[in-house]
């Protein structure tokens, strides 16, 4: 059979792997590069990943598919380090004590904090879904602590859909990073770079004979189950990763309208750490970015030969005029780096970045095979109410299963 493939992230890479042996491949990607949101910049002799990452502990799908790719032995746990920087000031919060001395919250405050954390992961996120995280907090947790930690940390994320957010996404967020010691967080990487995963499958794919298509956007879709062209290509299965009312656009077959946003990665080589050694900042002081990501207080800098951070920021609908420069200047501002120290700056804009887990999302998932296309990507259920590198590669391991075994009916 042949299967077309609409888009080279994790999810579809990981179908036209688990596909390609016994399946023709043709995988399309508008993009002159594959991964998506996994890609990454070669830089010298160093790879890194256009977008910040890391991995937990619980990501069995990823796991397993480092291993089938000859990976695992690459991946290397570490420690996160988190800060906060309000009023010009980034205050560490990765130890007991460095919590106890942020003057932002009373000691009482930090409690409530502290027990939220410890009980996320027996939440369920499901049972919360028509809930706002304004809402929960504040009931919860009280205004002061909505106000001062958990307001700024949606504002960064979703701007002005801040308080459309589900209490769902809210609290699996708390609870996929709650697993912390007194040193930090447990986060794993791939020694070398995520980039290698990318590579691998696409060995794997182009060695089963599959095809694939970089710089070549699927502009027209036609016909019906087993009866696909895909610009003007027969196919006889469709697999589509891009959000579902692009795909409508280019089928006319009705699609959920799923909330999505954009994301601008700035990403900086630098001469010196200016994060005070901390792995992850919130900005609680608006500005062009809502967190700093120092990768290098996370991975070794020996490993680079420099020192490289993140600036992130979310926006929906176009993305900001001058972004990139607001962003350099605000951080070589704030964080006391003179323009000469940065050796290199590289800007990654996606306007498709990842759904917004408005309140109701869940039931606007769509299912698994949708007017004959199977769908797979951030919207799918795998991906709810957080994504993530392991719901990606599950929800393209789930349409593989289901192709392969020619029923639909095992996809709703």
């Amino acid at each position: 059979m042949k299967v077309g493939i609409i888009g080279g992230g994790l999810s579809g890479l990981v179908t036209a792997h688990a596909l390609a042996k016994e399946h023709d491949i043709v995988l399309f990607e508008t993009m002159p590069y594959l991964g998506g949101c996994l890609s990454s910049y070669h830089i010298d002799e160093y790879w890194i990943e256009r977008y910040y990452h890391h991995c937990f502990s619980d990501d069995q799908a990823l796991f397993t598919l480092l291993h089938e790719l000859g990976l695992d032995e690459k991946l290397e746990w570490r420690q996160g380090s988190t800060g906060y920087y309000s009023g010009d000031t980034l205050y560490p919060l990765t130890t007991p004590v460095q919590i106890l001395r942020w003057p932002e919250l009373p000691l009482i405050d930090k409690a409530k904090l502290a027990l939220l954390t410890r009980q996320a992961k027996k939440i369920d996120p499901h049972a919360l879904d028509d809930i706002t995280a304004e809402t929960y907090i504040l009931e919860h947790l009280g205004p002061r602590i909505y106000a001062s930690f958990f307001e700024p940390l949606l504002r960064s994320k979703f701007g002005k859909n801040r308080s459309k957010v589900s209490a769902a996404w809210l609290i699996s967020r708390i609870a996929i990073r709650s697993n912390r010691g007194v040193s930090g967080e447990r986060l794993g990487y791939i020694n070398g770079g995520f980039h290698q995963i990318i590579d691998r499958l696409e060995t794997s794919i182009l060695n089963r004979g599959g095809t694939i298509m970089l710089q070549t956007p699927v502009t027209s879709i036609s016909g019906k189950n087993r009866q696909w062209r895909v610009n003007d290509e027969r196919i006889d299965a469709i697999v589509s990763t891009i959000p579902p009312q692009e795909l409508e656009k280019l089928s006319g077959l009705a699609m959920p309208d799923i909330p999505y946003q954009g994301a601008a990665c700035m990403t900086l080589g630098i001469e010196r750490d200016v994060c005070k050694g901390v792995y992850w900042t919130n900005m609680k002081d608006e500005g062009p970015y809502g967190a700093v990501v120092a990768h290098t207080n996370f991975i070794p800098k020996e490993r680079y030969g420099e020192h490289i951070v993140y600036l992130a920021s979310y926006f929906s609908g176009t993305v900001p005029p001058r972004l990139d420069q607001k962003m350099k200047e605000d951080f070589c501002s704030r964080f006391g780096l003179a323009e000469q120290e940065i050796h290199w700056s590289r800007m990654t804009v996606d306007p498709w970045a990842g759904p917004v887990y408005t309140t109701g999302y869940r039931s606007l998932i769509p299912t698994y095979e949708r007017h004959g296309i199977y769908l797979a990507g951030m919207f799918s259920d795998e991906n709810y109410p957080e994504r993530s590198m392991e719901g990606s590669i599950r929800a393209g391991n789930r349409i593989a299963a289901c192709i392969q075994r020619e029923d639909s009916n095992g996809c709703t």
